[in-house]
């Protein structure tokens, strides 16, 4: 049982399994998203079973996890960047097939697994960059990981925020925030804007993108006296 609403201890250690993946979402859409996950957020076994029967083979378990639990949750998955629906899961002709389940919000991205490890329980996940397909994590039970924290993060309404963190603030962030245990990932966009990095503490959920001097930091509070804190412990020249 994952207690308090902090996200670095309930990552502690890094994600280590699908299980881990699917205990944290569980924990995160309780303490954090304000509703627990119910039987009808998820995609039942026959849809899925016609969704693989139509595509001519079995989906990776890892992704079958996600849309089973959380498919039907769409503040969980799609506020930004959206999770395809089951029905939309496509193979686009890259990197010899790429069945692809995530779109970013103007069609600019992808996220994808790449046709060749489908037959893996916890696949590669690819991402379209202007650079064309690279590497984005190394399983799939992570991508759902980021998924889930960063379409809450831009779904969060009022209780969102960002700026960008000049260099001589980045003392304060390391002091204030702990590392969430995903690792670093890159940004779509652009190559300056990369690695995408995670902290937080106590109520207070941080995405650092880029290392570079007045890299962008997107804040997500679970209150706003949490988002008053952290424009107080980092008090750059917040959007809002």
């Amino acid at each position: 049982m994952l207690g308090g609403p902090d996200v670095s201890v309930a990552t502690r250690g890094g994600v280590r399994t699908r299980a881990h993946a699917v205990e944290f979402v569980c924990w995160f859409a309780d303490a954090w998203m304000g509703r627990p996950l119910l039987p009808e957020d998820g995609c039942s076994v026959e849809e899925l079973t016609a969704v693989e029967n139509g595509l001519g083979f079995e989906l990776p378990a890892a992704l079958r996890d996600g849309y089973a639990l959380f498919g039907r949750r769409d503040d969980l998955t799609r506020r930004q960047d959206p999770l395809v629906g089951p029905n939309g899961l496509d193979v686009v002709d890259a990197l010899g097939g790429v069945l692809v389940f995530r779109h970013e919000n103007q069609d600019c991205a992808n996220w994808g697994i790449p046709l060749a490890q489908i037959e893996q329980d916890d696949p590669p996940v690819v991402v379209e960059s202007h650079q064309g397909w690279i590497p984005f994590l190394d399983r799939m039970s992570l991508a759902w990981v980021e998924l889930v924290l960063s379409e809450s993060l831009f779904g969060a309404d009022s209780l969102y925020d960002a700026c960008e963190l000049p260099d001589a603030l980045v003392p304060d962030l390391h002091a204030h925030y702990a590392r969430v245990g995903l690792p670093d990932h890159p940004m779509w966009a652009s190559e300056a804007d990369s690695p995408i990095r995670w902290y937080a503490a106590p109520g207070r959920l941080v995405r650092r993108d880029g290392l570079g001097n007045h890299s962008w930091i997107h804040a997500h509070a679970r209150t706003a006296a949490d988002l008053t804190t952290i424009r107080e412990e980092l008090p750059g020249p917040w959007v809002r």
